[in-house]
């Protein structure tokens, strides 16, 4: 049996956008229990020339926002990038799932030789919908999901691969 552009991108994004959305409530749960400032761990990064954990939720956020979008041949919201605090990472991550959850199958499946046009280290990229998000969008989202979660496990934040992983028998809604 195929599997649908929108099976390979919609579930996938908002799996992954849950898990890290109880890795930043871990995260905080963990801040609070040991009198940390939450807000401390905005700026927490694993070495100088990475984003923080602040850069990483963003992109993720991006990414998967953008992804959707772009494989839906749909405008995806603009945030300003204008998070501070900790609560504004959690309520960034939530307002991602929010819109991803508006998609409809019927705008990505059928559409995998949709022509997306990205821009990468200064050089325009055309690929098929089903390409770039195999090749680009997933791996781009994952990278800064995993970086997100090794940030806050460098932080001290007590979190194994079940937080990252998370109840793979539920399914997402």
């Amino acid at each position: 049996m195929a599997i649908s552009l929108f099976d390979a991108s919609v579930p996938v994004f908002l799996r992954g956008l849950h898990q890290l959305a109880h890795v930043l409530d871990k995260g905080l749960a963990h801040a609070k229990a040991t009198g940390i400032d939450p807000d401390s761990l905005v700026e927490a990064r694993l070495a100088p020339d990475m984003f923080t954990l602040t850069g990483q939720i963003r992109t993720a956020s991006d990414a998967s926002k953008l992804g959707t979008a772009r494989i839906a041949g749909l405008t995806a919201p603009v945030f300003a990038d204008d998070e501070t605090t900790y609560a504004q990472l959690q309520e960034r991550t939530a307002k991602t799932i929010a819109w991803i959850k508006t998609v409809e199958r019927g705008a990505i499946d059928g559409h995998e030789d949709r022509i997306v046009t990205i821009k990468a280290r200064g050089e325009e990229l055309q690929l098929a919908a089903q390409a770039y998000l195999l090749q680009f969008a997933l791996p781009n989202f994952f990278f800064h999901v995993t970086t997100a979660y090794d940030v806050l496990r460098h932080s001290g934040v007590p979190l194994g691969k079940p937080d990252y992983l998370g109840p793979f028998w539920k399914p997402v809604g």
